[in-house]
């Protein structure tokens, strides 16, 4: 065990250790020239040239701002063209934020690739940024700046940002000493020192002064540093005293005098259990017992808190700082009696061949399960591989004995050392911790490698994990085929089909979403091509339209049978062509000019007839002009419709249609004239009614002039006559008739209606 106990350093009751992750792979890096921003998380590493060490030359250079791993890869590098640089740091979606003096902030995403810009307000334009702190808020990712006029702005979230001010601190009119944002209760609020004072500000307008419980004099807080989860803080004063409490400065845990005045180049927690101040070549941990730990440095480090430690940065090498779990503590602190630690030496023992194993077994034989447990736990808190199989063989072989033991915890735990052993590799550079990976999620680590665009990893650890194709393998396919068609040097034939290659039916894939990719990247072609590959019309054929392939999107709508679909492009179209483009282009597609047609039937008359006019439909065009005639309120212009409807059916051959029209003009006029003679309704009666109506009213005259005007024939006429009689009981006017000449129908009618009507 001595080997695993041989970086522990004692810190009052805990112990603390600092294990090498990394043996850096950037070349002639030397961080003291550097400004240095490293995201938490395993998260990418970003450094600029410091210009405030920069050797004056003849000439301007560009700075250069270069992206590495955290085992020191290049990923990218930006070459710097805008206005001067304040403040580097990233986001919780590891993109990285670039402060300029004028208080733009501009994002750029890993590869160097610019994603947007936001301005922190007019005010910081004006009076330019001279400080800033970027922090995680409850809605994310939080920025706050200080201009030269010692004002604060602040937004909770980088990527919605709502700028706020935050409260004046009376009589500021100097640097302050220090500041630092504390982000509790959904609340994110300014903890600023001017000299021995200190002052909470919020956007409300609000500040109030505050008392640190220190029982020492103090003339000024020179640095200060809140906990990674906002709940602790630490204030250094020019007297070199370390004060370590609540963030809220209610309570105080210790006071420990460092004996150097001079301001640490950086404060940072190491997890929750202890504040490192580093000055040149000294990193110092200060624990809340006043219990202290003293590493040397040979080179200049950068400091980056974590969750669960503190990750160091130097010339050559990434360290993580932090303190040894209680679980390998118990597994293997020397002199430990604990039964994890026990199951461990059986193990060693037993793959030694030795009959010791069985004694150690016996000793832990009622907390076998206690011990497994330990050793299972122990392997996730190890960096190491050798250790974790170690500890791993332990469990495994106290598994052994145990005949109800849940195998879950210990398969679990295989699956996640698997994937964080992979991603810690060097080649990727993500030294996740399982405390981190556990508050970061599976997905999102697998999102984060989607990001660095580890495609075969990513694909390796979702079927590994056996996670559903729709949140894992597809939605990263989707991911690889949308940077693919991004890649310009490439033909689009070759893209195309890889692409089609490597996804054939993957379930939860639209290639509709990677055609419009590469539409936005001005790849049009290609774009055609990918939707040539999509199943569903209704993702094709709007992609297709906004890409200006109108025609296409109409014949692929009119494919589809989707008449939902047709209409959307068909009225696309009619809005975007001029009249003759748009008639021309739906001719060819009569699917879709009979649902145009149809749609002016409901819709637009008029537009109708100018479509069967330009297509010379005469039938079609009088038949409409037929029905619009009884849509028609005023009678000259129904009149007038019936004519024009007459007219076309004469160009159209119709010649019976013609006629008929023709009689129904006169019908309408002789029936406005009895209404004005008669003043009764007679409007839209058939031929039939009106002279049925004349006949019952008693008006036998007009009723004959009708017959005659419209030649109805004389069966006919008998007929209509002897039964409008006989419902109008006018058996003097039948009686009448019936000897007024000989019937061309015969009498049996004339009784008919009588024993109908009862009269016998």
């Amino acid at each position: 065990m001595a080997h695993v106990t041989g970086d522990w350093n004692p810190l009052g009751q805990v112990f603390y250790r600092k294990q090498e992750i990394y043996t850096l792979g950037w070349r002639d890096i030397d961080l003291d020239k550097f400004v240095v921003a490293a995201a938490p998380y395993g998260g990418p590493v970003a450094l600029i040239r410091d210009e405030t060490k920069l050797v004056r030359v003849q000439g301007s250079i560009r700075p250069v701002i270069y992206i590495y791993t955290s085992s020191g890869r290049e990923i990218s590098s930006i070459r710097w063209n805008s206005g001067h640089v304040i403040h580097l740091g990233w986001s919780c979606s590891e993109e990285l934020l670039c402060v300029q003096e004028d208080g733009s902030v501009l994002v750029y995403d890993i590869f160097g690739q610019f994603k947007r810009t936001f301005s922190m307000g007019t005010e910081a334009k004006e009076m330019k940024v001279r400080d800033c702190r970027i922090f995680n808020s409850h809605q994310g990712t939080g920025l706050a700046v200080m201009t030269s006029s010692y004002r604060i702005f602040m937004v909770n979230n980088v990527d919605e940002p709502r700028i706020r001010r935050m409260a004046d601190v009376p009589g500021l009119d100097a640097p302050p000493s220090s500041w630092v944002v504390i982000s509790q209760d959904r609340q994110s609020r300014v903890l600023l020192a001017r000299e021995n004072d200190l002052y909470l500000l919020d956007h409300g307008g609000q500040y109030s002064r505050q008392l640190a419980p220190v029982s020492q004099q103090v003339e000024a807080y020179t640095e200060m540093a809140v906990s990674f989860n906002n709940k602790y803080l630490a204030l250094f004063t020019n007297t070199g005293l370390l004060w370590i409490g609540s963030s809220d400065l209610e309570r105080a845990y210790c006071e420990f005098d460092t004996k150097c005045p001079q301001r640490p180049k950086q404060l940072a927690w190491c997890g929750t259990g202890a504040i490192v101040g580093y000055w040149e070549n000294i990193l110092l941990m200060v624990g809340p017992g006043k219990d202290y730990v003293k590493y040397n440095v040979d080179s200049t480090v950068h400091l980056v808190p974590e969750l669960d430690g503190l990750r160091i940065l130097s010339n050559y090498s990434h360290e993580f700082l932090h303190k040894v779990p209680s679980v390998v503590e118990c597994v293997f602190k020397i002199g430990s009696i604990e039964p994890g630690a026990m199951l461990y030496e059986a193990s060693r023992e037993f793959q030694n061949g030795s009959p010791k194993a069985d004694e150690y077994i016996r000793m832990i034989q009622d907390r076998l399960t206690v011990a497994v447990d330990q050793c299972i736990q122990a392997a996730g808190c190890e960096h190491e591989p050798t250790t974790q199989r170690m500890l791993l063989r332990a469990a495994s072989f106290g598994k052994c004995f145990l005949s109800d033991m849940n195998p879950e915890p210990f398969v679990r735990m295989c699956r996640t050392l698997r994937v964080l052993n992979s991603v810690r590799d060097f080649t990727i550079g993500i030294p996740l911790s399982c405390a981190q990976l556990e508050q970061l999620s599976m997905p999102v680590l697998i999102d984060r490698l989607v990001l660095r665009r580890q495609y075969p990893l990513a694909i390796r650890v979702c079927q590994y994990l056996k996670m559903p194709e729709a949140e894992g393998v597809s939605r990263i396919l989707a991911h690889w085929a949308c940077y693919k068609v991004q890649q310009t040097h490439v033909d689009d034939e070759l893209i195309a089909r890889s692409i089609n290659e490597k996804l054939r039916d993957t379930p939860g894939i639209s290639y509709s979403e990677i055609a419009a990719k590469a539409a936005e990247c001005g790849r049009t072609e290609l774009a055609i091509r990918l939707l040539e590959y999509e199943p569903k019309s209704a993702e094709q054929v709007p992609l297709l339209m906004k890409m200006g392939r109108d025609q296409l999107a109409l014949a692929k709508a009119v494919d589809s049978g989707d008449t939902d679909l047709v209409y959307t492009v068909v009225m696309h179209l009619k809005e975007k062509l001029t009249l003759g483009d748009f008639l021309m282009t739906i001719r060819n597609l009569p699917t879709a000019q009979s649902l145009y047609l149809q749609y002016c039937k409901e819709q637009n008359r008029e537009m109708l007839q100018d479509l069967y006019y330009q297509e010379d439909n005469f039938q079609e065009s009088a038949n409409c002009r037929v029905m619009d005639s009884y849509n028609e309120t005023r009678m000259d212009e129904r009149l007038r419709n019936l004519q024009q409807a007459q007219e076309a059916y004469t160009k159209a051959r119709n010649e019976f249609a013609a006629k008929v029209t023709e009689e129904q003009v006169r019908l309408l006029k002789y029936q406005m004239r009895l209404e004005e003679e008669l003043k009764r309704p007679y409007l839209d009666l058939s031929l039939h009614d009106t002279i049925s109506q004349l006949t019952t009213e008693g008006n036998h005259k007009l009723a004959e002039q009708l017959r005659k005007e419209f030649k109805v024939p004389d069966k006919r006429f008998w007929w209509l006559k002897i039964q409008a009689l006989a419902e109008g009981s006018d058996w003097a006017e039948l009686d009448r008739f019936a000897k007024s000449k000989k019937s061309p129908i015969g009498y049996e009618p004339f009784i008919d209606v009588c024993l109908k009507h009862q009269n016998r």
